[in-house]
């Protein structure tokens, strides 16, 4: 338990050194990224405005469907939904934000689904 607590604090540390180099804005908003044990979920932000455009996660009803196999082939449609609903809202080009989290596994895989489904980074 303490070492999950540490490697928390660790990851906002990481994260919050990150936020200070990154900020969406209404051309290029920020694509932020959480992970969970189970679940991820991924956000569109425009920091100027302080507002979500657009979010998507394991727990969508659309997503949520056509769940198979394992954490990493889901985080990749998560991807891809969330590429799917930006591109409707006319965003095609984001910063890609990964919250802290080492750049692998189900952070990669959501990062390429986002890309094959047409956004930018």
């Amino acid at each position: 338990m303490i070492k999950q607590v540490i490697k928390n604090k660790l990851r906002v540390r990481r994260h919050t050194r990150v936020r200070k180099k990154i900020s969406g804005t209404s051309e290029k908003p920020r694509l932020n990224v959480f992970r969970s044990n189970k679940h991820i979920y991924a956000q569109i932000i425009d920091d100027e405005t302080g507002r979500t455009l657009v979010t998507s996660s394991t727990l969508d009803a659309g997503v949520k469907e056509g769940l198979e196999g394992d954490k990493k082939t889901v985080a990749k449609v998560v991807g891809a939904d969330i590429a799917k609903k930006a591109l409707e809202q006319g965003i095609e080009s984001v910063l890609f934000d990964r919250g802290g989290y080492i750049y692998t596994g189900r952070v990669k895989e959501l990062a390429e689904g986002a890309r094959e489904g047409g956004l930018k980074f």
